[in-house]
């Protein structure tokens, strides 16, 4: 096997059999020390102390694959944590939850090493991925003082938080009171969730952009960046639900439609960060 083929070689996890992290020769090409971070979108703060920002995030590692493999997945760092760092600069707490009420997970291979904003994101929230609310917890003591609710990328989304009815009752409750959803990447399968138990989805007729089907049943598995195909496809069950995806391809595009926003991939953080914070501060200013 030549060199360039193993560096296109999925690497092994030694946590799990069969399982495995990105390929190296993957890692370089969608990977980076640092984002595209230039500054906030405004220098505005939100100083009334109320609303806040709930993110959900995955407390699930492994995805397992239709060849049997396992890819060690997560939350995507950049995906969470850029978002996260406009939102809070622009004054709005934020709260971490998951559905069991256990650590989030992070696909720590794409942690930007040299990046400040993104680290800076991290020293201020890394005790509450680690030791996050239980969901339920969150919705009994009551959804009021949230502005905005949060979901992050990285194909860990896609685990279990699509067929949580908890995740169901809290886009629920942000869809009837006119609060923000907020999501990008693999993160838009959580509007699945919607759906569930329902007639039909409420985000049906949404325009929004997610992460490309043709990437992850395509080059995502040709370099390596997947040990082989996802048990489903994330735009197909989205379109199937009734919502209308934007982009065809990885370019970091961003949409928003009524209240909710999205972006593509990691490309597309930073503008979602930057749109968030500008809706929050303009519904939730005061």
């Amino acid at each position: 096997m030549s060199e360039n083929n193993q560096d296109r070689q999925p690497t092994p996890d030694r946590a799990e059999d069969n399982a495995f992290f990105p390929s190296p020769y993957s890692l370089s090409q969608y990977t980076a020390p640092k984002t595209d971070f230039d500054g906030l979108a405004t220098e505005e703060k939100y100083t009334g102390g109320r609303w806040r920002v709930l993110v959900i995030a995955t407390d699930e590692r492994y995805m397992h694959m239709r060849n049997g493999t396992f890819f060690s997945t997560g939350n995507h760092p950049v995906e969470t944590l850029l978002p996260i760092h406009h939102m809070a600069e622009a004054g709005y707490g934020i709260d971490v939850a998951t559905t069991s009420g256990g650590p989030g997970k992070f696909e720590w291979w794409a942690y930007p090493q040299e990046d400040d904003a993104v680290a800076s994101a991290w020293e201020a929230t890394k005790e509450k991925f680690k030791s996050p609310k239980k969901l339920g917890t969150v919705i009994a003591d009551g959804l009021d003082d949230y502005a905005a609710v949060f979901v992050p990328g990285g194909h860990g989304a896609m685990n279990g938080i699509p067929n949580s009815t908890e995740v169901r009752d809290v886009l629920e409750f942000f869809l009837r009171n006119d609060r923000l959803v907020v999501t990008l990447c693999h993160g838009p399968a959580a509007l699945l969730a919607a759906g569930i138990d329902r007639q039909s989805n409420p985000f049906a007729g949404y325009e929004i952009a997610a992460f490309p089907d043709s990437l992850d049943f395509g080059a995502n598995v040709d370099i390596g960046y997947l040990p082989g195909e996802m048990p489903w496809r994330l735009g197909k069950r989205l379109s199937e639900a009734g919502l209308t995806i934007i982009n065809d391809d990885m370019t970091g595009a961003t949409a928003r439609d009524r209240n909710l926003l999205t972006g593509d991939s990691p490309l597309a953080a930073h503008q979602l960060g930057k749109e968030a914070a500008l809706a929050l501060l303009e519904s939730f200013g005061n």
